[in-house]
């Protein structure tokens, strides 16, 4: 439920911007980021603190566990 709750969030953040893009500032490889979006690999609580912090978000709201 999370894993595909997180891809949505990730998604909605993501917005019109590169894949390639948002993990290159992020930190992250491509490849990874694209298999968090297509729910293919389930994310470490490093990679998920950066992605949190790169976007200013809480855990819980990134998580789904809470809304914006």
């Amino acid at each position: 439920m999370y894993i595909e709750k997180f891809a949505e969030r990730l998604k909605e953040l993501i917005g019109e911007e590169s894949i390639s893009s948002v993990a290159k500032k992020i930190g992250l490889k491509q490849a990874t980021l694209s298999r968090y979006l297509h729910c293919k690999r389930e994310i470490g609580l490093e990679n998920l603190c950066k992605i949190a912090d790169y976007f200013d978000v809480d855990l819980d709201v990134l998580t789904g566990r809470k809304d914006y």
